[in-house]
């Protein structure tokens, strides 16, 4: 199976990543109708190859087959792995403040597509921020928001709540209580299972 190993989790225990923060910072990361049937959560590094290829070649169609025709919601969380990639925090810094700004989503795809560039470099800030101003983010507010510290204090707060549901690796997928780790080549496997989630949740109860 594409996907790797798949198994259950306490009940509410990733749930608790949107219970925890009253303003909703996931607002920004998050795409489809908020009373989609189905909710996944997206546990993923921005530095990560499997993350970037997971990125510009299956999202899009899941995205088309199931965010935009309201039967998923998906949620970006933020898991750096910083033990390997040393850029991780920074980028994802970068598209939390690009996300205050309504810009999330393109910085990123522009993180992504650019990721080979970016990851190379001892300082990468400059260029993570050139990126999200293509995105369409201010610069002034850009960096007064990784100034201030929050966007910091928001990735860390995700990685320790994407961990305590025992991801160890990106990309990570919570699905309706199921971990899957790993990203898939093609759609096919994961719109098989997405079908099969829909069809069970919105099953006419007996």
């Amino acid at each position: 199976m594409y996907f790797g190993r798949v198994r259950n989790l306490l009940a509410g225990a990733l749930l608790t990543v949107v219970a925890v923060q009253t303003a909703d910072p996931l607002d920004a990361r998050t795409k489809g109708r908020p009373d989609a049937p189905v909710t996944v959560y997206e546990m993923a590094d921005f530095q990560c190859p499997a993350c970037r290829m997971f990125a510009a070649t299956v999202l899009p169609t899941l995205e088309r087959e199931f965010v935009a025709t309201g039967k998923i919601r998906w949620v970006f969380i933020n898991l750096p792995l910083t033990s390997i990639h040393a850029n991780a925090i920074a980028a994802a810094e970068v598209a939390v403040c690009a996300g205050r700004q309504g810009r999330f989503w393109a910085t990123h795809d522009l993180l992504y597509s650019e990721q080979e560039d970016w990851a190379k470099l001892s300082q990468p800030r400059d260029m993570l921020i050139a990126l999200a101003q293509r995105a369409g983010a201010d610069k002034a507010k850009l960096l007064a928001c990784m100034t201030g510290g929050t966007a910091r204090t928001e990735v860390e707060l995700d990685a320790q709540r994407a961990a305590r549901t025992g991801a160890r690796a990106t990309p990570t997928f919570y699905i309706e209580g199921g971990l899957l780790e790993g990203a898939p080549y093609t759609a096919d496997p994961m719109r098989r299972l997405l079908d099969s989630v829909y069809t069970a949740r919105t099953r006419p109860k007996q």
